[in-house]
């Protein structure tokens, strides 16, 4: 997908990022959650950009067509969140995941995190696919890192060893 660029976000990409990921939760794969039951989404630059963290943005044509965050825990562990891309930007011909991935990842071994784990939901098979594509394994879990910020919904895990 051409023109598009990606970025750290900006304290004023807050609302398109909130519909961006509320349009994707919601409309296309009906998790009943609200931007209230996501107080992280209001507070980026506290929860994912402080510490070793980062929370990245693709734009094309001045609007959001995917997301990335980064929480850095414990001495140097990180969680994924909030990586979605909008249904006209996914797929190994557009990249946007792959790059949003890259992206993340460059900056976590710069701040020498060590391993990423993420949770989802097991409807969401396109994304558990993609992380398996790109190298993370599956974790149950009695065995995610201590400190994990798990999250309620959550019901599949996986973590890419960076060490």
């Amino acid at each position: 997908m051409a023109d598009i660029t990606y970025r750290t976000y900006a304290k004023s990409d807050e609302d398109a990022v909130i519909a961006h990921i509320l349009a994707i939760q919601q409309g296309e794969f009906a998790v009943p959650v609200s931007a209230e039951e996501q107080p992280d989404l209001r507070a980026v630059a506290q929860v994912y950009q402080s510490g070793s963290g980062g929370f990245w943005v693709a734009e094309r044509e001045g609007r959001i067509v995917g997301t990335i965050g980064l929480i850095g825990f414990g001495s140097s562990e990180g969680a994924l969140r909030k990586m979605f891309v909008a249904a006209e930007a996914r797929g190994a011909e557009h990249g946007v995941g792959a790059r949003l991935l890259a992206v993340l990842l460059e900056h976590a071994r710069a701040q020498g995190i060590t391993g990423i784990t993420l949770g989802t939901i097991e409807r969401l098979h396109a994304a558990i696919r993609f992380y398996e594509k790109n190298g993370f394994q599956r974790v149950a879990p009695e065995d995610l890192p201590a400190g994990f910020p798990r999250m309620a919904v959550d019901t599949h895990f996986f973590r890419l060893d960076l060490s």
